[in-house]
């Protein structure tokens, strides 16, 4: 799929060089000597020999695709928040520079390889993403074929089980959304204690308000929200930036 430039405008220019290497679907090595890490979106993990780490369904087929779009190809970087992470990769949206454009991220998505990831320091050229993701969803392609991605209800206790450590989407009704001391307590059905909850950080809550949108109103909309889950017993989603709660249905 090539690029509209107009969906990339205002991201700053960054370096350029051949791919030489896939590490997995969302990371890259370029010829440089640059690390990649495809910001925007989260394809299956790869263990890769880390301890602790377990191989994600498909997540050789992600590292298969992204190798097929770009590996031995000239691309370009473009940055539209924070350039590095904490492990000194280069966060970067890569398009294709052999005069065909093609966005990476958005291929990916595409192919049903990977979900949309965002950070409140990344947040850039988002809406083309999550149009990809809700097509390749709808259409059940690559990961969206594989019941282990399915999107969770926020209201079964039984889609939370094992998936504590999990990048996942969840869907639900807000029954009742709690101020607290760190933000905003989102609950999902009966006070019982093991119901799924979600907790929007208050600098994210800051961030809706600085949109002109109050984080407290989203009690009785359905929504689907996407990060990381915690908890066994209780599970639990941490939000961050806005991003991370499409807002399906109103009250």
């Amino acid at each position: 799929m090539v690029v509209d430039g107009s969906e990339l405008a205002g991201l700053r220019e960054g370096a350029r060089g051949m791919v030489s290497a896939v590490v997995d679907g969302d990371t890259l090595l370029l010829d440089t000597g640059l690390v990649v890490r495809l910001v925007g979106i989260q394809a299956p993990h790869l263990a890769l020999g880390r301890p602790g780490m377990f191989d994600w369904p498909m997540g050789h087929d992600a590292r298969a695709a992204l190798a097929a779009i770009s590996l031995g190809k000239p691309v370009r970087l473009r940055h539209g928040g924070a350039e590095t992470d904490r492990h000194g990769r280069t966060l970067a949206h890569v398009v294709l520079d052999d005069g065909s454009g093609l966005w990476a991220q958005r291929e990916m998505i595409r192919r049903g390889m990977a979900r949309v990831y965002s950070f409140p320091d990344n947040r850039a050229v988002l809406p083309p993403l999550f149009a990809a993701e809700a097509r390749a969803r709808a259409e059940r392609v690559g990961i969206w074929a594989d019941p282990d991605y399915r999107v969770r209800r926020a209201e079964r206790r039984a889609d939370f089980v094992g998936r504590a450590g999990r990048y996942e989407l969840v869907e639900g009704r807000v029954a009742d959304a709690e101020r607290t001391a760190v933000g905003l307590t989102l609950g999902f059905g009966r006070r019982t204690g093991e119901e799924f909850a979600a907790v929007i950080e208050m600098r994210a809550v800051r961030l809706f308000a600085d949109e002109g949108r109050d984080a407290s109103r989203l009690a009785g909309c359905l929504v689907r929200l996407r990060g990381w889950v915690e908890g066994e017993d209780a599970p639990w989603m941490r939000l961050t930036h806005p991003e991370q709660i499409e807002v399906l249905a109103s009250q």
